[in-house]
């Protein structure tokens, strides 16, 4: 069963590898495609964010006051708080990590025993004294070490920006927001993807965000096209390293 399932898959990638195959053949001279743009909401895989949410409260008013209890302020915000909203993330990465570590273990063992006095208690004392002197000593010993060492050394650092939309509002009244960015330089894409849950609060006055302050970022910076392609292993190494167990 395990063989037809590997037989499977890679007939599977094999498929799937041909087809990338071709698609690459067809774009020989091509510069990468843009995507086109669509409403998120609309896209395979999209799924509306579901959080724990305080009970609602009915928005009230005063006798003879223009205030609200869901009001913010007297004046008209023009920060984003509705479906449709653009607000500004301000893309802001700088993160550095350093670890280190090391192993060593080792054991050592060592016995020693008469070989005459092994065989006396065998024969009942009846060897010769000759003999168990030619016989001497019996000993053994051994040992066993082990040592490893392992570090990582990691410095991120990206500061741009980026425009995203309010795709939903939440009950309690947050947002939750996706942009994303495409720029064609030459034959390479570098796109740039933000989402996640903000604040009204958080927003700045200039309608700008940080993106230290989304819950459940989701922030994804990368690129396609040919510099991309040759950086990439090829199929046959994929599947390689994927199946080989060693």
């Amino acid at each position: 069963m395990n063989m037809l399932k590997l037989a499977a898959a890679l007939a599977l990638t094999a498929l799937l590898a041909g087809c990338a195959t071709m698609d690459n053949l067809a774009s020989v001279g091509e510069a990468p495609r843009l995507t086109a743009i669509a409403d998120p909401t609309a896209q395979a895989g999209y799924r509306p964010v579901q959080m724990p949410m305080p009970e609602p409260v009915v928005a009230s008013y005063q006798p003879n006051s223009l205030f609200s209890t869901q009001a913010k302020g007297f004046f008209k915000d023009q920060r984003a708080h509705k479906v449709g909203d653009i607000l500004t993330v301000l893309v802001t990465i700088d993160d550095s990590a350093k670890m280190s570590n090391s192993t060593d273990r080792s054991r050592t063992s060592e016995s020693e025993g008469s070989i005459g006095g092994v065989l006396g208690s065998i024969f009942g004392g009846k060897v010769p004294l000759a003999d168990v002197e030619a016989s001497g000593k019996l000993s053994t010993s051994g040992s066993l070490a082990d040592g490893g060492s392992g570090s990582v050394n990691r410095k991120e650092s990206l500061e741009t920006q980026v425009a995203a939309v309010v795709v939903q509002v939440l009950p309690n009244g947050n947002l939750v927001i996706e942009g994303r960015s495409e720029v064609r330089v030459n034959f390479e894409v570098r796109e740039l993807i933000v989402a996640g849950i903000v604040r009204p609060e958080d927003i700045g006055a200039e309608n700008t965000i940080a993106s230290t302050k989304i819950a459940e970022a989701r922030i994804s910076y990368g690129g396609r096209g040919q510099i991309t392609q040759m950086q990439q292993p090829r199929y046959g190494q994929q599947i390689a390293d994927a199946i080989l167990p060693f």
